[in-house]
């Protein structure tokens, strides 16, 4: 439970991610350069400053023993869902989120999203109470607490009306379950009941994984109960699964208009093309006319004549497809893929359980904001406003994307191998 005034570097990891941020600045400002000129052509401005407090912010926590962070995660935990709760009161929004509650506002100065920074927290209280079992946990009794851990911030940022954030914290979740050694049947029935949610509103489709998920059931029951005790698990999920199946349709009718019109014009843009399906519809039109190489940086049409929007926060990487192009797509999908290699290794060669958690917990985190903002720029998912790592603006993000390196460069120095590298 101490800082210490040397660290070993992952110079992979930090060299890949400052990549990947210089990158994301570059595409920033070529967001910026639009043939009538707003706001957002000096945002980059803001971005490259907000890198220069994220690496700084790194290079201190890397500072900090795994053994402090551990130690400390209870109470960031808990700072962090009073801040989360403040917010429900006395949150704003910002920029394209202005309709929810995330932003902490003090004095009308508005300051950040509190929620970004939860994520890290979530991670080191997962990491506690998992890293702390010998086992792998094998029943729902254990993953009560784990999931209490993630269910208090989702709610409250559910409440915050910011669904996009609120699924991180999900994905976080069966991250950290599978790294920890939950088997795949185990994360297949927790993850039912949302299963049965979306599924819920077409019968027949609803119907087949529901006898799909009897047969998991009874198989998981033969595996996990060989006495004759009562399956109260198996019960609960298929019980779980009812609920959920019978409550889509009248969830749907709950909806608010627009959130009706999001998930329609998902499955078909054309049906409301200059509202709800505006956005995926400019955002496909600007990646699929780059080509191989694109139009040229900065030259992109879409972008210059404002028909893509959010242009420099959730559909950056419609302005990556159009002025760059296959190539340029590649490079940046490349670059991830290699981010995320490199965390694997190093939760795998991690010193402890704890570590080794934390390590795939961001890595998840990363991971469910890589696959949502790609895949609702291509129409693949539905829109829910999730920045991409690195490349959206925003200095809140920029800021927990960075602290994310500096706790994994910590790890990858404690843990096996990590003399590989040079010391500072």
């Amino acid at each position: 439970m101490r800082f210490r005034s040397a660290v070993t570097i992952d110079w992979p990891l930090v060299a890949c991610a400052l990549v990947l941020s210089l990158y994301g600045v570059a595409i920033v400002f070529s967001a910026g350069q639009t043939d009538i000129p707003t706001y957002v052509a000096r945002v980059w401005k803001m971005q490259l400053l907000w890198l220069a407090i994220g690496v700084t912010g790194a290079w201190m926590i890397s500072r900090a023993s795994m053994r402090m962070l551990e130690w400390i995660a209870i109470p960031l935990y808990l700072g962090t869902i009073l801040v989360l709760l403040y917010l429900l009161f006395f949150g704003g929004g910002a920029g394209t989120a202005q309709g929810t509650k995330s932003w902490l506002v003090v004095g009308g100065v508005k300051l950040g999203q509190p929620s970004e920074l939860a994520k890290i927290t979530v991670v080191l209280m997962l990491g506690k109470l998992l890293g702390g079992k010998k086992d792998a946990p094998k029943t729902l009794g254990e993953l009560w607490r784990p999931a209490l851990v993630v269910f208090v911030p989702w709610l409250l940022i559910i409440g915050q009306r910011d669904l996009g954030t609120a699924t991180v914290f999900i994905g976080i979740f069966f991250a950290m379950l599978f790294w920890s050694g939950l088997s795949w049947r185990m994360l297949v029935l927790l993850a039912s009941p949302i299963v049965s949610l979306i599924l819920g509103g077409v019968t027949q489709l609803w119907g087949s994984w529901f006898l799909l998920l009897l047969a998991l059931v009874i198989w998981q029951n033969t595996q996990t109960y060989r006495s004759k005790r009562f399956p109260w698990e198996g019960v609960a999920f298929v019980t779980a699964n009812v609920v959920t199946g019978v409550m889509a349709p009248l969830l749907w009718e709950r909806l608010r208009p627009y959130q009706q019109a999001r998930l329609r014009t998902f499955l078909d843009p054309s049906i409301d093309p200059r509202r709800a399906g505006y956005h995926v519809i400019q955002s496909q039109v600007a990646i699929g006319s780059g080509g191989w190489f694109g139009k040229g940086y900065t030259e992109g049409t879409q972008k210059r004549l404002a028909f893509l929007p959010a242009q420099h926060t959730d559909f950056v990487f419609s302005v990556v497809g159009e002025e760059l192009g296959f190539l340029g797509v590649t490079l940046a999908l490349a670059l991830f893929l290699t981010l995320f290699l490199r965390v694997i290794r190093i939760a795998e060669r991690a010193s402890d359980s704890f570590s080794s958690l934390v390590a795939f917990g961001l890595l998840g985190s990363w991971f469910v904001h890589v696959v949502v903002n790609i895949g609702m720029t291509l129409n693949l998912l539905p829109i829910t406003g999730i920045p991409l790592p690195f490349f959206s603006y925003g200095g809140s993000f920029m800021l927990a994307s960075w602290l994310a390196i500096g706790i994994l460069v910590r790890i990858a120095s404690e843990g096996r191998g990590g003399r590989a590298f040079g010391r500072v």
